[in-house]
């Protein structure tokens, strides 16, 4: 891989973990239900020229890929943000992604996994349990909880988005932001009084540009240089390259909003990522891809 698409590389996992950072920005000042519904809505005004009508028989595969992938697993974990005390284990459970789609695989596609791949998945589930024990997680079970379903969607939908087929990535992020907006909205409406809590909000907020970011930066900046780069690149040779991204977004957290991460919750983190990277490692060698995340 040339110089240029490996500082490429470290362009996008930089970006993805500030996104960590923006979004704990956005929810510190508005509801976070209401902060994923604009965070879709700008990408969805981006992106719309990029809307096509999906081929016949993709439609149910497309749905479920972007309420998964979109909807659910966004929604989650910016409630697990504005309820959180630090942005660290949101950033290092999220990565259990890898392996649970690695186990959805199996059981919906009939894809097989050896004993070396299962026990990268043990030891990324045995990093989960020693980070549940961290003092600061144990006081928020319920964050836990949150980011592990949200991790769920998002391996779920990666396998259906894996069976849509004639759908670029800007058409697919389009159809994304569209079909998340309209739940999202809705339920922004129900529980969140999001006109209200616009009204209140100047537009010197910090919530503004965060959410900017998060759609211009991580969305479409971020993920089209990925898509770029797997163009001319194997998807597996490059995915181990973004776990740089949780451990940046530790990084940024600790600098930016002050966190302190104990043993337990860096212990777990090591074991998590070392789990996940040999999941990653192994996929790459069984040539099966893993696509990358972002919060």
């Amino acid at each position: 891989m040339p110089v240029a698409h490996r500082f490429a590389l470290l362009f996008i996992c930089l970006i993805w973990a500030g996104n960590f950072i923006a979004s704990a920005t956005a929810v510190d000042h508005l509801p976070p239900v209401t902060v994923t519904a604009m965070r879709f809505a700008t990408v969805l005004v981006l992106l719309f020229p990029f809307l096509r009508r999906p081929q016949p028989g993709q439609w149910l595969n497309l749905l479920i890929a972007c309420w998964c992938m979109g909807a659910l697993h966004f929604g989650l974990v910016f409630m697990a943000l504005e309820r959180s005390a630090d942005v660290s284990s949101v950033a290092i459970l999220m990565q259990v992604y890898v392996p649970i789609s690695t186990i959805l695989a199996v059981l919906i596609l009939g894809e097989r996994i050896g004993w070396r791949t299962a026990t990268g998945i043990a030891v990324a589930f045995g990093g989960v349990l020693v980070v549940g024990l961290d003092p600061i997680v144990l006081a928020q079970l319920d964050v836990l909880a949150m980011v592990l379903v949200s991790a769920f969607f998002l391996g779920l939908g990666t396998i259906f988005m894996r069976r849509v087929q004639g759908v670029g990535l800007f058409s697919f992020q389009a159809w994304n932001a569209l079909l998340s907006l309209i739940p999202l909205a809705a339920l922004a409406l129900v529980v969140e009084s999001p006109v209200a809590a616009l009204a209140a909000t100047p537009w010197s907020s910090p919530a503004i540009p965060a959410i900017a970011y998060s759609a211009i930066g991580a969305s479409i900046i971020g993920h089209g240089t990925f898509y770029w780069l797997i163009q001319r690149h194997e998807v597996n040779s490059v995915t181990p390259y973004l776990l740089l991204v949780p451990i940046l977004a530790v990084v940024l957290s600790i600098l930016m909003r002050g966190d302190e991460p104990g043993p337990r919750l860096l212990l777990g983190g090591a074991m998590v990522l070392g789990g996940v990277l040999w999941v990653t490692l192994r996929a790459r060698y069984r040539k099966r891809p893993l696509p990358p995340v972002e919060p």
